[in-house]
């Protein structure tokens, strides 16, 4: 997620308190039970004395670790009164010039996952079982009374009376399903590893106010094997080598890859542990659950030569990179880990009742390994530290396999469903032998910044799927793998788990037009009719996401996409984003301060420029094969002045400004190098993605292109430029052109350190109004 145009910080020294040393001796405690890691040496065998990892809570106290198995609040029988303080403190700054006219109940006697919303104009009360519920109480309140929205992102907080309006009858809403879960695996990496606390702050308010409990926390999540790991005959740079640069962990953690944008250092993973268990406080004090992630049996290289009696199974590749090892769960030695794992991270961390794990990610070997008796040491070794906790497991392509499923109690299992809109046919059911599932979707990949999502088939689906007779339907997931983008899906989807009575699709675009920019203008409404009728109406069956641009594509004349696995035609008429872009137009001026306003409208001029590149590349293409070198230089003049537009328009609006993800990456580093380090982490991720096996062989460039100010003119640019360069002098000589290697030109970008505005600039409404008058006009039925 862009970082909203703040300038980088300057590392310090942290403020907050050292962590309690009551959490030490458990800690240790828990390593001396496992028993001494095999064939460690005996002065590796414990974990190494405790570097000063610091975090404290919202009020700047400090939370010593909670005891194994300590319930958060908002689960199944939690306690209902509680300090409605962090609730009230995030009402303060989602509503700075309203949260006074709100009173927050904490409601002793009502239903787990209830609010109630009632009071007379200017005293709001809402009375809800957590604090995370009292804020959804208030975000019903804002889309169903006072028609104000506070999006992810854009708001339009601005438009809202003096004196808030009154709730004309008292309304009690309780949630459909128990569970109701964001953030994929990849949403670290995407949406920005380098964040600051207040930005996951924001987040996890957003979160609240549109009623979800669970949460994965990545950030820090290194930090457990760092320590635990140094226990097994592991040295601290041996482990800083091989942890990946934080742009990168997700996939780590996923077992993918290793050491890519590293190495790391203490610091930098002492700091991302502070601000991860800071992240789990957060959460805690709202009485949403911090899921964390499990152990299933990483391991560095040589593990077994350094452990006598482990075994490991080598996972082979993914995607051009070694993966790494996978230690044999039914083994003492990864009893012995796991303990050491769970005792680090409940130090920084705490504990909680939820934890993410994806054993074999896509792909990797079993080797001689049982499957089932190997997820049921993984369940045990995560019960026998946190007593019943929920394993929270991807469904995702072939996964959890059935022999995975049949070795775990599958009573304390959560899948997420990465693909319940996608595909049709599915039988949740009977896929997963009643397993409880909760519904998710993917309607992002690698932080694309295309329109659309297959709402239909959510509204389709939930309802049925949650009323079978045999419906082992638990909850909601949102899994885009990038967040910060489609703020009516984020909406929309959050929705699904709160209407008692199913939501009808037009009626709710209708009423997200009207709240969107602060009241109904009838242009808004015919913008976000033509969004609904379009991207917003994708139909499952192969796709979860709309098209990329192909402005971003590694250039061809016959280029059908940036992403290697994303869509390759359009999924939607081009003509319903187009007239979009001219609704929005028309809306009326007192409603175009809103930074609600002002992201719809970029992002919207945006995607119209992005659906014409399919329109022109064509031209373009006809043209050179024609040998028509004067048309083919005066198409290529339109798409280079296309991406001029788009550059600036973006450059308009914080949320697309490369220039604030570099800032960020380079506010971590204490030193010039380790600067110039994140920062190759970061830009290789949106480009080249890994080393040129990845790129190449694996098809990740571009996977996560988007159409960012900085991005744009520095990168996909100047590769279009350079091969349209190589056409035209083609023409001229009569001559093939000349080989590119693409892989080279995109590496040599992404090592680069050059600087670019984090801060927006231009009138929005002027650059989109270009934008409109550039364009062709819309034909008929287009």
């Amino acid at each position: 997620m862009p970082r909203n145009g703040r300038r980088p910080r300057t590392p310090r020294p942290r403020t907050a308190r050292p962590l309690a040393l009551a959490a030490l001796p458990a800690a240790l405690l828990a390593l001396i039970c496992a028993g001494p890691a095999p064939g460690a040496t005996a002065a590796g065998a414990g974990s190494p004395a405790r570097a000063d990892v610091r975090w404290s809570d919202a009020r700047n106290g400090v939370r010593a670790a909670a005891p194994a198995g300590a319930r958060s609040a908002g689960r199944a029988g939690a306690p209902r009164s509680f300090d409605t303080s962090p609730a009230r403190a995030a009402l303060e700054r989602l509503l700075p010039h309203h949260s006074g006219q709100f009173t927050l109940v904490p409601d002793t006697a009502g239903g787990a996952d209830t609010f109630t919303v009632s009071g007379t104009a200017g005293a709001i009360t809402v009375r809800g079982s957590t604090g995370a519920t009292l804020l959804t109480g208030v975000g019903w309140y804002l889309q169903h009374v006072a028609g104000a929205d506070i999006g992810w992102p854009g708001e339009s907080i601005g438009m809202l009376p003096a004196r808030l309006p009154a709730v004309p009858a008292p309304v009690t809403r309780s949630a459909q399903v128990p569970h109701r879960y964001a953030l994929n695996d990849t949403d670290d990496g995407y949406s920005g590893p380098y964040r600051t606390f207040e930005e996951h702050q924001r987040q996890i308010d957003l979160l609240a106010l549109h009623g979800i409990n669970e949460v994965f926390v990545q950030v820090g999540a290194e930090y457990p094997y760092y320590r635990a790991l140094q226990g097994f005959g592991y040295s601290a740079e041996e482990l800083r080598q091989w942890i990946p640069g934080p742009g990168h962990q997700s996939w780590w953690l996923l077992q993918n890859l290793s050491g890519f944008g590293g190495p790391v250092t203490e610091r930098l993973m002492r700091e991302r542990a502070e601000l991860g268990g800071r992240i789990a406080e957060q959460l805690r004090g709202l009485g949403m659950t911090p899921v964390l992630p499990g152990y299933f049996g990483t391991v560095p290289p040589e593990f077994a030569a350094r452990n006598t009696g482990a075994a490991t199974v080598p996972q082979g590749d993914w995607a051009g990179f070694e993966r790494p090892d996978w230690l044999d769960p039914a083994s003492p030695a990864f009893r012995q880990l796991a303990a050491a794992y769970y005792a680090e991270q409940r130090a920084v961390f705490g504990d909680s009742t939820m934890y993410r794990m994806s054993p074999l990610h896509e792909g990797g070997q079993t080797g001689s390994v049982d499957v089932g008796a190997a997820a049921g040491a993984i369940q045990a070794a995560l019960h026998a530290a946190h007593p019943g906790a929920l394993w929270a497991v991807l469904g995702w392509q072939d996964d959890p396999a059935p022999e995975l499923l049949a070795g775990v109690d599958t009573s304390k299992l959560l899948i997420l469903d990465g693909l319940s809109d996608r595909y049709n046919r599915l039988d949740r059911e009977a896929r997963w032998g009643g397993a409880p599932y909760a519904m998710g979707t993917i309607y992002n990949f690698g932080g694309h910044t295309t329109i659309g999502a297959n709402t239909s088939v959510w509204l389709e689906r939930f309802g049925p799927w949650r009323a079978k007779s045999n419906s082992a339907l638990a909850g909601i997931a949102y899994l885009p793998e990038a967040t910060g983008t489609n703020p009516a899906a984020f909406d929309l989807f959050t929705d699904l788990a709160w209407e008692p009575g199913g939501i009808d699709q037009r009626e709710w675009f209708a009423g997200f037009a009207a709240r969107r920019y602060g009241r109904p203008d009838a242009a808004a409404a015919a913008a976000w009719e033509e969004l609904r009728k379009g991207p917003y109406s994708t139909s499952s069956g192969l796709w979860s996401e709309s098209q990329d641009s192909l402005f971003t594509a590694r250039p061809g004349l016959t280029a059908a996409g940036a992403a290697y696995w994303s869509p390759k035609s359009m999924r939607y008429p081009a003509g319903s984003v187009r007239r979009a872009l001219d609704h929005l137009l028309k809306v009326a001026p007192e409603l175009r301060g809103s930074s609600a306003y002002r992201f719809d409208l970029v992002d919207t001029a945006r995607q119209a420029l992005a659906n014409h590149s399919r329109v022109l590349l064509p031209k373009i293409k006809a043209a050179y094969e024609a040998k028509d070198l004067t048309l083919f230089r005066t198409l290529t003049a339109e798409w280079r002045e296309s991406e001029a537009r788009l550059d600036a328009v973006t450059g308009s609006d914080p949320n697309f400004l490369l220039g604030s993800r570099l800032a960020g990456a380079r506010s971590w580093g204490a030193d010039r190098a380790e600067q110039d380090r994140y920062e190759y982490d970061t830009r290789s991720l949106l480009s080249v993605w890994g080393r040129r096996s990845t790129s190449e062989g694996g098809f990740l460039h571009d996977y996560a292109n988007r159409e960012w100010s900085g991005l744009i003119s520095e990168l996909y640019a100047p590769r279009w430029d350079r091969y349209f360069a190589s056409l035209d002098e083609a023409l001229v000589r009569k001559a093939a052109p000349r080989e590119i290697d693409w892989h080279a030109f995109e590496a040599e970008w992404a090592g680069r350190t050059t600087r670019h505005p984090d801060r927006p600039s231009g009138d929005s409404y002027r650059l989109a109004a270009q934008v409109a008058a550039a364009l062709p006009p819309v034909a008929a039925g287009g």
